[in-house]
């Protein structure tokens, strides 16, 4: 076995071939004068089980079109197997036409992987809302991974935690709170949702807000990418008395001033994965990887 690295892969797949005790290779890759991506594997895979491990977040359209040309290489090299990494996926957000004529990004990025010659593909924490498993979408091959567990043993690692609550910032968000408060012994849960008051008023608040108050909360969600819903559930949190916030989150996009945003809310500790490489990203994601690519290899 070897592993692949594309451009936002290497700090993940050079760890994860330690665990695999594999042999690792970045890829390649460079762009033309116009635009366009260069891509070359380095090693002969013909015969070889190969890894390939890129993240896909924040240069999503030449991130895509770079993983598609490795992938499809990795194959007509004659790769024996391609197991795909792909920490974030990108477009998953759009997974329902919402406005006619609108492209539905989450079904599109889905056909397009389906047709890779891949073995099986694995990513983290994948923003699909109105789907209950990725598989009704990206195939039996997909192989949806958590980083939430490792995420909320980490702050119980590094905090005290007397009398938590584990709290999602919105709806969807509830199946997260539900693995941190099983990660954590059973710990309570509540979700916030968001209340019309009129035409141009909403009102945020905890589903049961009696569970927060007086206590640490732990707030856990796929993404944070503005920071504006962290931001405004955390402000109702401490309108509520809560005395302690943490931010748990799997891919810390931090778009734009996110990061400034939320270093000023002073929260007890603010950790992410490296799914997605930022200032906040503690959290390794190769274990996890390793444990489940090994039991697919020996399947």
């Amino acid at each position: 076995m070897i592993v692949l690295g594309g451009s936002e892969g290497a700090h993940i797949g050079f760890e994860l071939s330690k665990y695999l005790r594999a042999r690792y290779y970045d890829i390649e890759v460079k762009e033309f004068p116009d635009g366009e991506l260069y891509v070359r594997i380095p090693v002969d895979v013909g015969g070889l089980d190969v890894v390939y491990v890129n993240s896909l977040a924040k240069r999503p359209n030449d991130l895509l079109v770079e993983t598609v040309l490795s992938l499809e290489t990795i194959a007509d090299l004659g790769a024996r197997t391609i197991y795909s990494v792909l920490t974030y996926i990108p477009y998953a957000r759009q997974d329902s036409r919402f406005n006619p004529g609108e492209a539905v990004s989450a079904l599109v990025i889905a056909k397009l992987l389906k047709s890779l010659r891949v073995d099986r593909i694995y990513t983290f924490d994948l923003h699909l809302h109105r789907f209950r498993d990725p598989r009704q979408v990206f195939g039996d091959n997909f192989v949806n991974l958590t980083a939430v567990r490792d995420l909320v043993k980490y702050i119980s690692t590094y905090h005290k935690l007397d009398d938590c609550v584990i709290v999602g910032p919105d709806e969807e968000s509830e199946q997260w709170a539900k693995i941190a408060s099983e990660e954590l012994g059973g710990v309570p849960y509540t979700v916030m949702e968001k209340k019309r008051i009129s035409a141009s008023e909403v009102v945020v608040e905890p589903r049961n807000p009696d569970i927060v108050r007086g206590r640490a909360a732990i707030v856990v969600d796929d993404i944070i990418s503005t920071g504006g819903t962290i931001v405004e559930t955390v402000r109702v949190l401490r309108n509520l008395g809560v005395r302690e916030v943490y931010v748990a989150v799997t891919h810390a996009i931090l778009a734009g001033r996110a990061y400034n945003r939320l270093v000023q809310l002073e929260l007890q500790d603010l950790v992410a994965s490296d799914t997605v490489l930022s200032p906040i990203s503690r959290v390794r994601t190769a274990p996890i990887l390793a444990r489940s690519i090994s039991t697919s290899a020996s399947s």
